[in-house]
């Protein structure tokens, strides 16, 4: 694992904020997501963005869900599916006796997601439009989360961790996926856009109810993923 640093007044400055019992005044990151709740935003061309050689979760997507290790007949949820990479996948995983909810604050994301179901009889995939504050799930309908370069995107992280906790069965998995924010060796679009690192993520995960089980090591350069399970 590579050294970080960490910020011990922004840490607790963040756990501070807001806890799983209660709700955030704030916005840990105003403006993170003001491109994507754009009415005119075109799915079409995110899929460019999104779904490319060379970015390291595209390219290393098929390992990312072997990793999880779902099994056939898991309830999924793909939190900020965006435009459907990793819907596939992950129906195929959890079969024909599993579901998968694709969950986005993006309507056009959505429409994209229901389009490609219905060109490939995908009937066990159930698009939620979720808020900034929940994931907008039933209690006790999934047994896995997956978050794969999100997480830095909630905006109300305890808020969002907090519906997603009553979302997941009893010891239900979240998993997480998201870039390394190393100051003096990540890249200044990484510094920028980020808000923080994994130590921060981890803290607030953590104070939400999820106990960490696991850092998935070798398989990311970029990311890193980490597998919490949900506390009693």
């Amino acid at each position: 694992m590579r050294p970080r640093l960490k910020s011990a007044v922004f840490l607790l400055s963040i756990l501070s904020a807001g806890s799983a019992a209660t709700a955030q005044d704030e916005s840990v990151n105003p403006g993170i997501n003001e491109s994507y709740l754009d009415p005119n935003l075109s799915a079409i061309k995110w899929v460019e963005r999104f779904e490319r050689e060379g970015r390291e979760v595209y390219d290393n997507r098929h390992a990312i869900i072997e990793a999880i290790g779902i099994k056939n007949g898991m309830s999924v949820a793909d939190i900020g599916t965006g435009t459907g990479l990793f819907v596939p996948l992950l129906l195929e995983k959890a079969g024909s006796e599993g579901h998968l909810f694709a969950v986005d604050i993006v309507p056009d994301f959505l429409a994209r997601v229901r389009e490609q179901a219905t060109k490939n009889g995908w009937k066990n995939l159930t698009p939620v439009l979720c808020s900034e504050r929940s994931v907008d799930l039933p209690p006790n309908s999934i047994d896995v989360a997956f978050i794969c370069d999100v997480y830095h995107h909630f905006e109300y992280p305890f808020d969002s961790l907090a519906s997603l906790r009553k979302a997941l069965r009893p010891k239900g998995q979240l998993i997480l996926v998201d870039f390394e924010r190393i100051p003096g060796e990540s890249d200044e679009w990484i510094l920028n856009h980020m808000r923080a690192g994994q130590e921060t993520f981890e803290a607030e995960i953590e104070k939400s109810g999820f106990a960490k089980v696991e850092e998935i090591e070798g398989l990311l350069k970029d990311n890193y993923m980490i597998r919490f399970f949900k506390k009693d």
